[in-house]
């Protein structure tokens, strides 16, 4: 009987820790996890291409949605966990003078074996020494984010390039895809009805949408504008940094 009792007792003491479990934490402590198994993931992938050279187009097929498929839920899993970090104050603005070209060439690198898998030619417009004050993770998380969703829609072109205008940094990606769809294209600002109502699922444009605005000087703030045209003729994606 007492025996009973005391298993009573560890069995109500345990529902009271789960209940008092912050399952934020626990969840934030597995996406870290997987987004490490992934990045390993993409980093054999990469190993296996180029150790054995594509023979068809079937396997190039199989091979870039592969490498897609795996960036993709790769870079969602880095902007969950910025999210939870941000929301947890547990991460800050590193607010540095950065050569713009340097943060743009670092993501075409990163994502250099996507671009082979899936034939897309990439052509920067960006003077070297332009530079300017901004979070380089993050708004390098931003293009990174852009350029692999590009080429999925893109046809076989991409094209990335920053200037400043109105005192503001322009960050631009486009595309020769068929461009964005209008939902799209409205759910690019947090004040859209998509992002109000909590149940957005364009994760990433609300990651980008939210980075332009952690970026702000005095009362302006950055924003992100999705449009379609341009010389590609296909999306065009806009980040403004102040």
């Amino acid at each position: 009987m007492n025996e009973m009792v005391d298993m009573n007792k560890n069995l109500a003491g345990n529902i009271n820790d789960l209940n008092g479990l912050d399952f934020s934490f626990v969840l934030a402590s597995s996406v870290h996890d997987m987004k490490n198994s992934l990045g390993m993931l993409l980093s054999s992938l990469e190993e296996v291409i180029n150790d054995d050279a594509i023979k068809n187009e079937q396997q190039q097929r199989h091979f870039s949605i592969l490498q897609y498929e795996a960036t993709r839920i790769n870079t969602e899993l880095i902007q969950l966990l910025s999210l939870y970090r941000f929301q947890h104050q547990s991460q800050a603005l590193k607010m540095d003078e950065r050569f713009v070209y340097d943060t743009i060439e670092d993501q075409l690198a990163r994502n250099d074996m996507l671009f082979k898998t899936q034939n897309i030619e990439v052509s920067v417009d960006c003077d070297p020494d332009l530079s300017w004050y901004y979070d380089d993770d993050l708004i390098g998380s931003v293009i990174h984010n852009v350029l692999v969703n590009g080429t999925r829609y893109a046809s076989g072109k991409i094209s990335v390039s920053a200037i400043v205008k109105n005192d503001m940094l322009v960050i631009e990606i486009a595309d020769d895809g068929n461009g964005f769809p209008e939902r799209m294209i409205d759910a690019a600002s947090l004040e859209s009805e998509e992002h109000k109502d909590g149940n957005s699922t364009q994760l990433g444009l609300f990651f980008a949408a939210k980075i332009a605005e952690f970026h702000q000087q005095k009362e302006r703030k950055g924003y992100i504008q999705l449009s379609n045209g341009g010389e590609l003729g296909g999306g065009i994606f806009r980040i403004m940094i102040p």
